[in-house]
């Protein structure tokens, strides 16, 4: 894939994972291919009113070692970001609009997120949720302690400020 700039698309067809059950269009006989567009520090303001909407963290989009990313299918999917550097990062502000939930868009819009991870030379990723943990089971992310995150993963805002002890801690290898 390569460099990543920001405002560029990248246009993804599912791959093999989703033919089994994947982002499917309307009439449920193709799958939907997503295009991923790097967000520009201009466009944050959007995808902070998404994740407020949400009541998902918004307050430290603009700070450094954050990649957030569009994503869309013919029309806007929803968002989600990368923070961090190196090969443990967080997985984070995976938003998918309400009237384009129940079609398979979030796990693509996940499977996307992992396969540019991993081309960023990420190895594992990691996040917390307070209202997600079986969507992301489901995609093998596995509960973990939280006192066994990597120190850079437990020092980000997401850990120490912006999530609730509460939330539920996964990890999935890359």
């Amino acid at each position: 894939m390569g460099l990543l700039l920001p405002g560029r698309r990248h246009a993804y067809r599912a791959g093999a994972a989703h033919h089994a059950r994947g982002a499917r269009d309307q009439d449920q006989h193709r799958v939907t291919a997503l295009t991923i567009t790097t967000l520009e520090p201009a466009e944050l303001a959007e995808l902070a009113w998404f994740l407020d909407a949400a009541s998902l963290p918004s307050a430290d989009l603009a700070e450094p070692d954050r990649l957030f990313f569009r994503v869309e299918a013919d029309s806007l999917v929803g968002y989600g970001g990368l923070e961090g550097e190196g090969a443990d990062r967080l997985l984070r502000s995976i938003v998918v609009l309400a009237d384009r939930r129940g079609h398979g868009l979030g796990r693509a819009l996940v499977t996307t997120l992992e396969r540019q991870a991993h081309t960023l030379g990420v190895r594992r990723l990691h996040l917390l949720t307070t209202t997600a943990a079986p969507f992301f089971r489901t995609l093998g992310y596995a509960h973990a302690d939280r006192g066994a995150a990597p120190p850079a993963i437990a020092r980000s805002r997401e850990f120490t400020a912006l999530c609730p002890a509460s939330a539920v801690y996964l990890v999935k290898a890359l």
